[in-house]
């Protein structure tokens, strides 16, 4: 088993050892990308409130991917005595970091933004000498932020939009929806730099809140979703959006077996694997070890994501898992 293609117990199937190196590759190639943007916006920050914001965002927009390539660190090794069912929910607590730093660095900016609309602070914009001319350093802002945005809205989001379904990979998704919306904060810092030019002082006050809010909003929704998951919520798919089909695919199959005669599941996303314990019904009071090692090998080869099976005979099913009806 290569350990580069190993989650868990699980070797990946071809098309997920793939999707995963591009993932690997995507998430340096941000890092490095954001590295030389954060940068850029430095030399022409200024004093403009929505341009430090929106660069503090940039920073902040780094956290995702150190996350996810910490993580899968530990996600692929192997379980232990120690942790039997894996490390898989280091995917989870990386998602949950992100979120808490986005969501408490998010509010204690839009704090700022606001209490400097209060406080009438009217921000100011120089001038820099660039080839021998005197140019608004304002014109320099609005270009840098037109330039940074290709990386996030037209190259990596994307690509990790298409790669988050084929891992199932939460973390992944989100980061690719946060660059995805990048556009969003660029056009309000830019609103903001205009804002000043022309003597509207209060739009860069309120470009800051606006961008504040965005960071506010992606951190909730991170710290929410990883919260939930990490509280053994009923696996969903990538997006959270609905419940995973997988569970009501599992029913079907153990309930197309002739000597079951009811099935239903429990099942648990461990970030990116599934934990699945399946309660059956059987024809017959006597359920023998084939039956059952049949029964589990079936649910195994229905999805690489199938990392740990668990099947309870019993006289009824718990009213809490899935009977997929």
């Amino acid at each position: 088993m290569n350990p580069s293609h190993q989650f868990g117990r699980t070797d990946l199937p071809p098309e997920q050892q793939v999707a995963l190196k591009k993932a690997v590759f995507w998430e340096w190639f941000t890092i490095a990308y954001t590295t030389c943007t954060i940068t850029l916006v430095a030399f022409v920050v200024g004093n403009s409130q929505a341009m430090r914001t929106a660069w503090i965002e940039d920073m902040l927009s780094l956290i995702p991917q150190v996350a996810f390539l910490v993580a899968l660190i530990f996600v692929r090794r192997r379980p232990d005595k120690k942790h039997p069912y894996g490390m898989h929910r280091s995917m989870g607590i990386g998602h949950l970091v992100a979120g808490v730093a986005l969501l408490t660095v998010g509010l204690n900016l839009a704090f700022e933004a606001v209490t400097g609309l209060i406080a009438a602070e009217h921000a100011t914009i120089g001038t820099v000498q660039l080839f021998g001319q005197t140019i608004w350093l304002g014109w320099l802002m609005v270009g840098v932020m037109v330039l940074v945005v290709v990386g996030p809205v037209f190259i990596y989001g994307p690509a990790k939009a298409k790669l988050a379904p084929v891992l199932h990979n939460k973390l992944l998704f989100t980061d690719a929806d946060m660059a995805k919306a990048d556009w969003q904060t660029n056009a309000a810092s830019v609103v903001g730099v205009l804002g000043i030019g022309v003597g509207v002082w209060w739009l860069d006050g309120v470009a800051a809140v606006f961008i504040s809010l965005g960071i506010i909003h992606d951190g909730f929704r991170n710290t929410k979703s990883a919260v939930v998951g990490l509280m053994d919520q009923r696996a969903t798919t990538y997006d959270d959006k609905e419940p995973h089909p997988l569970a009501a695919h599992i029913v079907d199959t153990l309930r197309s077996l002739p000597w079951i005669a009811d099935a239903a599941v429990r099942m648990r996303d461990q970030g990116q694997v599934f934990h699945v314990e399946a309660f059956v019904v059987p024809r017959k009071r006597r359920v023998s070890l084939r039956h059952i090692d049949e029964a589990s090998e079936r649910i195994t080869a229905l999805d690489w994501k199938v990392q740990d099976v668990v099947i309870v005979p019993s006289d009824r099913l718990p009213d809490e898992a899935d009977a997929a009806r």
